[in-house]
């Protein structure tokens, strides 16, 4: 069963909620239901040795727990002598049973329902006479480890997520990433390191994503190496804000024996929850527009305090857009390069690339991170790739430990044109990366090389795409046809992002026309500036500003001059202008001849209705 099809089956019970419960209220019941009868029938094969080994060692005077672990398979247990089956049978005391059956559970799983508020829904659910009925809708579900993968169930739990922030109007994107997305980025996250990739070769790596959600990018990276080297090991770690997507992370872990206590709860910003620990791997998908306001102090002062020793040294972005905060967040927690490095991939919206002015707080990060040589390419994705918001992502790809080739370069690639439009739209999403564009971009990453695409166009109308590597040339215009060449990668030394911010004074004139000289001080003998004309030139940072003067300024403003005190550097990647291509407007001529061509036939329809 699909991931698709199974979520559609457990929404299908939340038609027993209606009346005495509103549509954004259904995730309260559904979710936790759904890990509820999850662990359940993971428990199931193993549910009687683990009852005859707690009763054998009980007997024995010994703790029972190591032993029924053992027996379990899993890093959980529960101890009641119930499970969904024989809860429906006893309807009168379905709700004593069920929290006893609850209370049952190894304390790292009781702690997953009491985020879900679970005691709270166990009550509304039986005050409305609905909670038998629920629980027995779930019991007919078999979500049992050998009908249901982890992936499955993944895709489920996510699938659930969506529509229920649809019909409640919250932030999907806020819990977790569409799929095609994060394959991206676990692509070219792992692309590089043929190590870990390497069939039979028993590495063990820690991954780790700050705003981890239901779990879905750890899981999906877990997934892709498998698929390489199975004999490759993962250590899951992760931080949630949200309750229920948490407590559903958790529990997902739970059931692929990670150690759950990696995972925890809370505002990533304002308490780290693995303070001190560096990861191998990182990946995170930030909310957009994030207002850190609540957690302002805490930022403030861990920058004032510890300086570039926090993890808030190079600067601090608007209060009203956080992201920036988790990618300085991820960067301190980067292993040093002798002890082998760390990769990361975040996806943000557009502010990061170009947000601020020479000196403000984005521009000094970007500065910091282009400077130190982290940032090893970005990535567009396509437009409408998100449940919540139609607009401009990237990926950007940061490592301490970039190959020799890559050393002082950054990479771009324009993927907003590599996707397909989706069958069914799924709030804002309305494209989708297919396999093909995930290898394309995957290739153009791993080769490290400037490209282009080309669309060639037949008379007929029919499409097909090259890609066009290096130096290749430009296919031939197919006859009555044509063809379309854009850049979809290119290669830029760190300091092309960089320029100075100049300030170009021009002197004070008295009434006899004269620059007016300065009296006492520093300024004395020097011509006073005139603030009302006073202006801002950027310059690059490949450019000398003595030569920029000369050939941009005097020849307009003789006598100008540049106060070197005022002169501020700055960084910023104008992504979309590295990739514009000027197409020309049509002749009027073609314009006139398809007017003509259309009122001719205009025309004939009415004199065919005429006739």
């Amino acid at each position: 069963m699909s991931g698709t099809a199974l979520s559609s089956l457990i929404w299908s019970v939340a038609e027993v909620l209606r009346g005495p419960y509103k549509p954004h209220e259904y995730s309260k019941v559904v979710l936790p239901f759904t890990v509820l009868r999850r662990l359940d029938c993971v428990l199931a094969p193993t549910k009687a040795a683990v009852l005859s080994e707690k009763t054998a060692k009980e007997g024995m005077g010994m703790n029972p727990e190591p032993f029924m672990l053992r027996a379990a398979k899993q890093t959980f247990v529960n101890t009641s002598p119930y499970d969904f089956a024989k809860l429906m049978g006893d309807q009168d005391n379905i709700r004593p049973n069920l929290e006893g059956y609850l209370q049952a559970f190894s304390p790292v799983v009781r702690d997953i329902f009491e985020r879900f508020r679970f005691a709270e829904t166990l009550d509304r659910l039986a005050k409305a006479k609905l909670l038998y009925r629920v629980a027995e809708k779930f019991a007919g579900i078999d979500l049992s480890l050998t009908k249901i993968s982890n992936e499955q169930m993944g895709h489920a739990f996510e699938e659930l997520i969506r529509r229920f922030a649809e019909v409640s109007n919250e932030k999907a994107a806020e819990q977790y990433t569409p799929r095609d997305a994060i394959e991206l980025m676990v692509n070219l996250l792992f692309i590089e390191d043929t190590d870990v990739l390497t069939p039979r070769n028993p590495v063990v790596r820690r991954l780790y994503d700050p705003t981890a959600g239901t779990g879905g990018m750890l899981s999906m990276a877990e997934e892709f190496v498998h698929g390489f080297n199975k004999a490759a090991r993962f250590t899951m770690f992760g931080q949630e804000l949200n309750d229920e997507a948490y407590a559903i992370c958790k529990a997902d872990m739970l059931i692929k024996g990670q150690n759950v206590a990696n995972i925890v709860p809370g505002d990533t910003l304002k308490e780290d929850g693995h303070a001190g620990e560096h990861f191998d791997y990182m990946m995170s998908n930030p909310p957009y527009g994030y207002d850190w306001d609540d957690a302002k102090d805490v930022v403030e002062k861990e920058r004032r305090d510890k300086g570039y020793a926090g993890r808030f040294g190079p600067g601090l972005p608007p209060k009203s857009d956080g992201q920036m905060l988790f990618l300085l967040h991820l960067v301190s927690k980067m292993l040093p390069a002798q002890q082998g490095g760390s990769r990361i991939g975040i996806v943000m919206s557009g502010s990061p690339l170009f947000t601020g002015s020479a000196g403000s707080g984005p521009s000094e990060i970007r500065r910091y991170l282009l400077e130190n040589d982290l940032v090893e390419a970005i990535v567009a994705l396509p437009t409408e790739m998100f449940f919540n918001t139609g607009i401009a992502t990237y990926v950007w790809l940061l490592t301490n430990r970039k190959p020799e080739n890559r050393r002082g370069r950054v990479q771009l690639i324009d993927a907003s044109g590599q996707s397909e439009k989706m069958r069914r739209s799924l709030g804002f999403k309305r494209k989708r990366l297919g396999e093909t564009h995930i290898k394309r971009v995957t290739k153009l990453f791993g080769d490290f090389v400037e490209a282009r695409l080309a669309t060639i166009t037949d008379k007929d109308g029919k499409t097909e795409e090259k890609l066009l590597l290096g130096d290749a040339p430009e296919p031939v215009v197919p006859e009555g046809g044509r063809v379309r060449v854009v850049p979809v990668s290119r290669i830029f030394r760190n300091e092309a992002f960089g320029y100075r911010t100049i300030t170009v004074e021009r002197p004070l004139l008295g009434d006899d026309g004269k620059p007016v000289l300065g009296q006492k001080g520093k300024g004395k003998g020097k011509p006073v500036p005139d603030t009302a004309r006073r202006d801002t030139e950027n310059v690059p940072l490949g450019e000398e500003v003595g030569d920029y003067l000369r050939r941009e300024v005097l020849p307009h403003a003789p006598g100008a001059w540049i106060d070197g005190e005022k002169t501020k550097v700055g960084y910023e990647i104008p992504f979309s202008r590295h990739f514009y291509i000027f197409e020309p407007h049509r002749s009027l001529a073609e314009i006139d001849a398809d007017l003509k061509r259309t009122t001719d036939r205009i025309r004939a329809m009415l004199d065919g209705l005429a006739a």
